[in-house]
């Protein structure tokens, strides 16, 4: 796929699927589910305010004729969408109008979890206009500063993503500030490790670092420095050292460059749709049709 609008496409042609919404009493989610929900993408279980929910709802002329559990409280509300999904009731969770600390209370819960001990990670999936293919960036939204480890499942998280995406042998760049291992900078050492790691276990990726983000997606930034890789130029995934190198791309690539993005939590056991308020409707609707795909 190059563009999000194909990842739409693909997920209209799909038997539509069932998405448990927490706090929806939020206009700017509403829309999106509205329009996602006449696409035939998604239907819902909206979970909330029941009176804000069906107010927000004649506002912006959503005729939702499904399923709300009212439900004020954002702790209590979050356990209901988590139990939904652990009953394979729904196949995917979105956050409403609820802060993430208290959405991911109860996919985290005790024996309720979503997890199963597994580690939960932001995949960002971007249509950047003078990139000619859709580009993954991960983690910017969920672990601060990973270890060795957690990048390693991180990347694997986000290689669920491009599998989904049609992307057979996806290339990964992990990301520094320069190409070549300095012990003073932790994460080419980390990068060089996991190249390691991914080689022995045998991966279907091409995996390469560090490497500079010029180097990631530029050919000729290669070719001017010297660097022969099979991944540079030409990223499918870009794998940050930490979540404020992340943020930084990301929101750079959203408001430097306009591009056109959607995001989604791997790792629990439904896709987790977690979209800031910043995010345009249009965002948020390709975040939901990433979800669907990963939930079907």
């Amino acid at each position: 796929m190059n563009t999000l609008n194909e990842l739409k496409v693909k997920a209209k042609n799909l038997p539509k699927r069932l998405m448990a919404v927490v706090k929806a009493e939020d206009e700017d989610v509403l829309k999106a589910v509205k329009k996602t929900r006449e696409e035939g993408i998604v239907d819902a279980v909206l979970i909330g305010d029941k009176a804000e929910i069906k107010k927000i709802s004649e506002q912006i002329e959503f005729d939702f004729d499904g399923e709300i559990i009212d439900e004020k409280d954002p702790i209590k509300a979050s356990l209901i969408g988590v139990e939904l999904a652990k009953e394979k009731k729904v196949q995917a969770l979105m956050k409403g109008l609820i802060q993430t600390k208290d959405f991911l209370k109860g996919v985290l819960s005790g024996d309720k979890s979503l997890t199963g001990g597994r580690l939960l990670s932001h995949v960002a999936v971007f249509e950047v206009e003078n990139y000619p293919k859709l580009i993954l960036v991960t983690d910017a939204a969920m672990n601060i500063s990973p270890d060795l480890i957690q990048k390693y499942q991180i990347m694997k998280n986000a290689l669920q993503v491009t599998k989904i995406l049609g992307i057979e042998m996806p290339k990964v760049a992990l990301l520094s500030a320069v190409e070549n291992v300095n012990p003073s900078i932790p994460s080419t050492l980390d990068a060089a490790i996991i190249s390691k790691m991914a080689e022995r276990e045998k991966l279907k990726a091409l995996v390469d670092g560090p490497l500079a983000l010029d180097n990631a997606i530029s050919k000729e930034a290669c070719e001017h420095k010297g660097i022969n890789s099979a991944v540079g130029g030409d990223a499918d995934i870009l794998l940050v050292p930490d979540l404020i190198s992340g943020n930084i791309l990301y929101k750079s690539l959203v408001y430097f460059a306009n591009a056109k993005v959607a995001g989604i939590v791997v790792g629990a056991e439904v896709p987790l749709v977690l979209t800031s308020r910043a995010d345009s409707d249009e965002s948020k609707a390709y975040s939901i049709s990433l979800a669907a795909l990963m939930g079907n």
